[in-house]
């Protein structure tokens, strides 16, 4: 076998296109595929190959798990520019939305034209607690929490709370607390979003 075929079949490309070669290993990979044809079309090869795999078993995220991701990178986004950290009130069944006024009248915390089935904005984070604003189109995917409280505080529109076979309808100035460990999801009943402040309270 010749040294390049050795090259090839020894696995390298392989560890180099999952990020798990050494650097001497990317140093080496890099010269010869600069030097060898052979070896730059079995990189790409292995690299078409990777990437046709991740696609084949890709898994669509619930999309409260993709608001929620989107909202932590504005989120970040915002102190990055200068925004100071706030402390929104805890969400009990005392909360009315007035209480969140200084969020809710803010000009950037409005629901984009082209936003998804759930979107949200973060207004208060710390380790312990995460408080949004959320707006939900049509329905929530199902998500069940067991170490989060999460509450929510209607601001507008209506919706159902789905807790496995029963619904709580819920309209604007309504106040919710999910139960740990329950399948949950939100249903819009309203001809428009159903706008709510969000609030995760951790147990550890």
């Amino acid at each position: 076998m010749s040294p390049i075929r050795e090259f090839i079949a020894s696995g390298v490309l392989e560890l180099y296109v999952l990020g798990a070669a050494t650097p001497e290993e990317v140093r080496e990979v890099e010269r010869m595929a600069a030097a060898h044809p052979e070896v730059r079309q079995e990189l790409n090869a292995a690299s078409q190959a990777l990437g046709d795999y991740a696609l084949a078993h890709a898994v669509e995220p619930r999309n409260t798990v993709k608001a929620l991701v989107l909202a932590t990178i504005d989120y970040m986004e915002r102190m990055k520019h200068g925004e100071l950290p706030a402390s929104p009130p805890r969400i009990t069944s005392a909360s009315r939305p007035e209480d969140f006024e200084p969020w809710l009248s803010r000009q950037d915390m409005e629901l984009p034209v082209d936003a998804d089935s759930v979107y949200a904005k973060i207004i208060g984070y710390t380790p312990a607690a995460t408080t949004a604003i959320a707006w939900i189109r049509s329905a929530s995917d199902f998500e069940v929490h067991h170490e989060e409280h999460e509450s929510f505080l209607i601001v507008e529109g209506t919706c159902n709370m789905i807790l496995g076979e029963k619904k709580y309808p819920l309209a604007a100035g309504d106040y919710f607390a999910v139960p740990l460990h329950t399948p949950h999801r939100v249903e819009v009943t309203s001809a428009a979003p159903c706008k709510a402040v969000m609030q995760r309270i951790s147990i550890s």
